[in-house]
């Protein structure tokens, strides 16, 4: 079979092959997925590039791609019930090294980490939410507890994080502001932002104050905790060590620091997330579609 793989680490034309793999066999408690659709995110990026070899070392080849949708074919011993011809979305475990990622004809992965996808999305477009979805499912429910009423900033807007953030807290009744490029400011709006401002002139001393702010950029993490109102939080996705110093730094400023989480979806997760699809409050957006073979030629630099 065909399957993703980093050589080395670099950039993308340079360090990534579509290479030919033997097709995995799944063990104990483990699900065989024939992928239809995996999509590009942060982490797989940053990996590539060697940000984190401190945690995916230095053995190559390393599979690549978080996330898919696709269809089980079949299972190892102790999965509950019979799965095979059952259409799914999932990921593979982030901080464990794999040979074989997302970005596969087929992927082995616990059956804990996946879920029944949504009947009304496409392959593609549920894989464009699995991750992105997840991981702003977790950030406003879970991390700063949004409220319905409250006033959002959502920074880094127009990303997969950010666009599934906008629509979450537009369904809890927010009033929402967009931080975003200005290119981008009628499918925000469509989306359900309130107000999209334009990040290219709009500076953080001049906007709010806001009840929360979701943070997608990882930049400027102090400014854009000043502008919090009395009681407010803030949550960052995007993860440098420049980010990590200052969430650590902002630790002085108590319920209103800077907070971030581990996004690792599991099937209760993926279940909540199919259930806000199901429901209208949230849709995918899908930029453009590749088959695996030009990988290498469109993976974000």
């Amino acid at each position: 079979m065909k399957a993703a793989q980093i050589t080395s680490y670099g950039d993308a034309v340079d360090v990534l092959r579509i290479n030919d793999v033997d097709r995995p066999a799944p063990g104990a408690g483990e699900v065989l997925v024939r992928v239809e659709a995996s999509s590009v995110n942060g982490h797989d990026v940053i990996v590539r590039s060697g940000e984190m070899k401190i945690v995916s070392g230095r053995r190559f080849p390393l599979g690549t791609g978080l996330d898919f949708a696709g269809v089980v074919t079949g299972s190892g011993t102790g999965v509950e019930g019979s799965r095979v011809g059952e259409r799914v979305w999932g990921t593979v475990h982030p901080r464990q090294r794999h040979i074989i990622g997302g970005a596969a004809e087929y992927v082995v992965v616990p059956a804990d980490r996946l879920a029944p996808a949504p009947t009304a999305l496409s392959a593609a477009e549920a894989a464009s939410l699995v991750v992105a979805g997840a991981t702003a499912l977790i950030a406003v429910r879970d991390t700063v507890r949004l409220a319905p009423g409250e006033k959002v900033l959502v920074r880094g807007a127009a990303g997969g994080v950010g666009t599934a953030a906008v629509q979450l807290a537009h369904a809890l009744g927010c009033h929402v502001t967009a931080l975003a490029r200005a290119r981008h400011a009628p499918a925000l709006t469509d989306l359900g932002a309130d107000e999209v401002l334009d990040h290219g002139s709009t500076t953080s001393d001049r906007i709010g104050p806001f009840d929360v702010v979701v943070d997608t950029v990882g930049t400027e993490l102090n400014c854009y905790r000043s502008r919090l109102a009395k009681g407010g939080r803030m949550v960052t996705v995007g993860l440098s060590a420049p980010a990590l110093a200052a969430i650590a730094a902002s630790s002085v400023y108590g319920a209103r620091r800077v907070r971030t989480f581990s996004a690792n979806p599991d099937a209760t997760v993926l279940r909540a997330l199919a259930d806000h699809v199901t429901s209208g409050a949230l849709r995918p957006v899908v930029n453009s579609v590749h088959p695996l073979a030009c990988v290498p030629h469109n993976s974000a630099a």
